[in-house]
């Protein structure tokens, strides 16, 4: 839906639509996973029907995530290319902290940071997906060293994709007009301009 005729699209619906399956399916994971970490989280289970389903679903949850995954990643995988122009962007990305990215190198459709975020997120997936497989017991029978191996591999991973999320969700709020580009799909031309001068020239010529 374009809100103002003058905004630029950033986002299909298809390309959202794939980000919110991939988000809402981490968001039951990092629950249900979370139940198993630790006994403190374990009554997050109750919102899968208890410990036996959260413990039934979790995989199955996290194999629908993959696949989804895996089509976020064909989407974007050649725009979020580091360049040397992005790695210029993340030795000064104290300066974007501070509030004064005026001076910050021209970014494409993509920053520094979030093409960073974007492959740590992949190596996450991947580490995820082995250990996972590793670890589903029901399913498969590894070695019981290698089920020891990929538990630990499995807790890390999620830990790190947690904080990952967290970060890219933190980074949405912080960049105000961030958010609704994953709602409607569009950014004003102001928040272009500032955020993504290279990407704000390729789409208006200008």
């Amino acid at each position: 839906m374009i809100r103002d005729p003058k905004d630029l699209q950033r986002y299909t619906p298809q390309e959202r639509a794939n980000h919110w399956v991939v988000g809402i399916s981490f968001i039951l994971l990092a629950l249900s996973g979370l139940a198993f970490f630790h006994p403190a989280f374990y009554p997050l289970t109750y919102l899968f029907g208890g410990g036996t389903w959260a413990r039934i679903l979790h995989p199955y949850i996290g194999v629908f995530m993959a696949f989804f995954f895996v089509l976020m990643f064909l989407r974007f995988r050649k725009l979020n290319a580091m360049t040397k122009t992005d790695k210029e962007w993340l030795s000064r990305i104290g300066e974007m902290v501070d509030g004064d990215d005026h001076n910050m190198p021209e970014q494409g459709k993509y920053n520094g940071g979030q093409k960073a975020m974007f492959w740590a997120s992949v190596v996450c997936m991947v580490l995820l997906l082995v250990s996972g497989v590793l670890i589903w017991r029901a399913q498969f029978s590894p070695p019981l060293e290698l089920v020891r191996f990929g538990a630990v591999v499995h807790a890390v991973a999620g830990a790190a994709m947690i904080a990952l999320i967290m970060i890219h969700v933190y980074a949405a709020i912080w960049v105000k007009g961030t958010i609704r580009a994953m709602w409607y799909g569009t950014v004003t031309r102001a928040w272009a301009k500032q955020h993504h001068r290279a990407w704000y020239r390729e789409m208006t010529g200008k």
